[in-house]
């Protein structure tokens, strides 16, 4: 289990990260998300004592990382793929964690056959694509058989196969009970793959709960509804917060209230429906309408045309 207590950060008179407080629990993969300058990194940096937080504490199962006496069996993170030496090999970095942190050196050739390496174990890291680079970070995350894993954007420069292998790879790692941080960019993949959300912007907490939850309970979805009186439907739902757009004749595009109000509606006033379908928003849009106020350089499409 990963515990966030109270973290603040402040460098000088800016404040990164303020009053953070989270779990991330065994056996569900949870996203750590967040516009860029949200505070991320220094989060995870602060659980894995590489940043001393301002104020509050991190534990890593019920210890702070620096107690471990061999944290890579306790946690395993991938937080910069790029911090090996590129004249090392990937087997003789590997060899050198395992060996710092009395790790059996079986481990080594059974993370380079878990990330697909084998066959380039042998060839120095300086020669690695950015999703090899990768690949390497989380064998060295996987080294210890850690109980708990944090990822930093762990499918950055993975082909289409390496992404549907980060995926299956975090749901078979909370499947045996770890506990699983991964922070992400991409909404598409963390909808497949989290179970459970942490939302920050600014460096507060905007979310604690599951994928559903947090979609079901965005802003931004919508009913589909179709009826011969649209003109007398909109005049009926007509209250603040609804808004209702004709994308055809007779098909209305409902937001800002549910299927069964507008449904209860219909049938008070004798408007006949053809279709009510709700539909609810994807993750992206809801993270999109969490955060916008929270985007540190909001930026907008109007005028970009020659």
């Amino acid at each position: 289990m990963i515990t966030a207590q109270h973290l603040t950060k402040r460098y000088g008179d800016r404040t990164v990260v303020t009053d953070l407080s989270f779990t991330v629990r065994p056996g569900t993969v949870t996203g750590f998300l967040g516009p860029n300058g949200a505070g991320k990194s220094t989060t995870m940096r602060m659980i894995l004592g590489l940043d001393a937080p301002t104020r509050g504490h991190a534990t890593v199962g019920g210890r702070s990382y620096a107690a471990h006496p061999a944290p890579l069996t306790e946690v395993g993170a991938l937080l910069e793929a790029r911090s090996v030496h590129p004249g090392r090999t990937a087997r003789h970095h590997l060899r050198a964690l395992a060996h710092t942190h009395g790790i059996p050196g079986s481990r080594v050739a059974h993370v380079l056959g878990l990330t697909g390496l084998t066959e380039v174990a042998d060839r120095r890291v300086k020669g690695f694509s950015l999703g090899m680079g990768q690949r390497l970070g989380i064998a060295a995350a996987l080294l210890g058989d850690p109980a708990a894993v944090i990822l930093d954007e762990p499918v950055n420069g993975l082909d289409p196969e390496g992404v549907l292998w980060i995926r299956t790879l975090l749901k078979s790692l909370a499947a045996e009970g770890r506990t699983v941080l991964v922070s992400s960019h991409l909404m598409s993949e963390m909808a497949l793959t989290a179970d459970h959300l942490v939302v920050i912007g600014r460096g507060r907490l905007l979310a604690d709960t599951t994928v559903t939850d947090f979609v079901r309970h965005a802003g931004t979805g919508a009913v589909k509804v179709v009826t011969p009186d649209a003109s007398a439907l909109v005049h009926r739902l007509t209250a603040p917060g609804v808004t209702v757009t004709a994308e055809a004749p007779g098909h209305l595009t409902v937001r800002g209230t549910d299927a069964e109000h507008i449904g209860r509606t219909a049938a008070a006033h004798g408007i006949p429906l053809f279709e009510l379908t709700p539909s609810a928003a994807s993750l992206e849009e809801a993270f999109m309408d969490l955060t916008h106020d929270a985007v540190e350089y909001p930026a907008t499409l109007e005028g970009t045309a020659a």
